[in-house]
């Protein structure tokens, strides 16, 4: 069953020029026409390089944002239409663990007060003594203690304040969390730890992740399904093994490729795909398909002019690529680093005798650190 379903989501932001006069002279595409589910009491994982749209997206569900177009239909109602007390409510039931911990915690509140906010707001319990109970409770569950509460963010280390961040998302008790980069601004050590916290936690409160990230290690521990996300539009989708074993999409492959393998003999021969040049504009996105100006596969036939649809290849494996089926059976080879200087000037790749099956398998059961709460 389907908590969330997602229907050609869009956001555009106007540029406006203009001294006397505002005038809007065109839109940043953050997000382009964005369709995926997410099913209740899973974990999505959302990757992609910076600004291709994944925190907007996030934003947009939980209408942070205002959407340009399409539909969220969250438990069964459009809450792109929600206004008012509605949205108020249906807010309730859906959270957000913003990505910076610092920023997102008013320095000016001790804990109790920030995590009271949303319980208070809502009316979920009668008296502060309750309330007080509750917030040492969330407190213990996300491993601190009630000495927490008289202390100010600034007090705190950046995984404990990410922890006071997931108690005040919990204090409401939602159905949905949408993780904004959870784990990025925290050591590693921590971040196996806030990882394995959201991972108890859903557990043993049925939640529904959307978990943004970067990080393709933890994508891949936490999620049960990922989506990979390029110039605001999705280009893959995958149960989180199928996705890991066998990339089907250029872009995927070559995010795959920069994983570190914990083995210098196939860190040295492995295949390398290297994309330099920067993302392009997202207020003026290439023609066709968005990958192609940087794409070594690239077909001028139907790549430059031919957006390609999200389409399903496999039962739990989509791919937004025109020659997917050809790359994977080689019969389309990847263009020379001359061939495609001549042609695009993006591309670089790095002989060696692994291809990226060879690197996928030989880091795939590298496991993250495993910490204790």
């Amino acid at each position: 069953m389907n908590l969330v379903e997602v229907r050609g989501l869009k956001v555009h932001f106007p540029i406006r020029r203009g001294l006397f006069f505002d005038r809007t002279i065109g839109h940043v595409k953050a997000v382009d026409g964005v369709d995926f589910d997410l099913e209740h009491g899973k974990t999505y994982g959302l990757v992609g390089e910076s600004g291709c749209g994944k925190s907007t997206l996030g934003r947009a569900i939980l209408r942070l944002i205002e959407p340009t177009a399409g539909s969220v239909i969250f438990d069964g109602v459009d809450i792109a239409g929600l206004q008012g007390e509605k949205l108020r409510k249906a807010r309730k039931r859906m959270q957000m663990i913003f990505q910076d911990p610092l920023s997102s915690l008013d320095p000016r509140q001790n804990i109790e007060s920030i995590i009271t906010e949303g319980i208070d707001a809502h009316d979920l319990l009668d008296s502060r003594k309750q309330s007080r109970a509750r917030i040492v409770e969330l407190l213990e569950a996300v491993g601190l203690s009630a000495a927490a509460l008289r202390r100010y963010p600034h007090e705190f280390s950046g995984g404990q304040r990410q922890r006071i961040g997931i108690a005040r998302a919990l204090a409401v008790e939602p159905d949905l969390i949408v993780a904004d980069e959870p784990v990025s601004a925290l050591d590693v050590s921590v971040q196996a730890q806030v990882v394995n916290l959201l991972e108890k936690l859903q557990d043993s409160l049925n939640l529904t992740f959307l978990v943004i990230a970067h990080d393709l290690a933890v994508v891949r521990h936490i999620s049960d399904t990922v989506g990979v996300m390029y110039l605001g539009a999705l280009v893959e989708e995958a149960s989180s093994d199928d996705l890991y074993a066998e990339p089907l999409h250029p872009y995927t492959r070559s995010l795959m490729s920069a994983v570190p393998v914990p083995d210098p003999d196939v860190e040295d021969r492995r295949e390398r795909i290297l994309l330099p040049g920067d993302l392009p504009s997202p207020a003026n996105p290439p023609s066709g398909c968005r990958f192609h100006t940087r794409c070594p596969w690239r077909q001028p036939e139907r790549c430059d002019t031919e957006i390609p649809e999200l389409r399903v290849l496999r039962p739990t494996h989509k791919v937004a690529c025109h020659y997917a089926e050809q790359i994977e059976a080689g019969t389309i080879r990847p263009k020379s680093a001359d061939e495609v200087a001549a042609d695009q000037g993006v591309y670089v790749a790095a002989t060696g005798g692994l291809d990226a099956k060879d690197l996928l398998d030989a880091g795939k059961d590298m496991p993250l650190p495993q910490q204790g709460f």
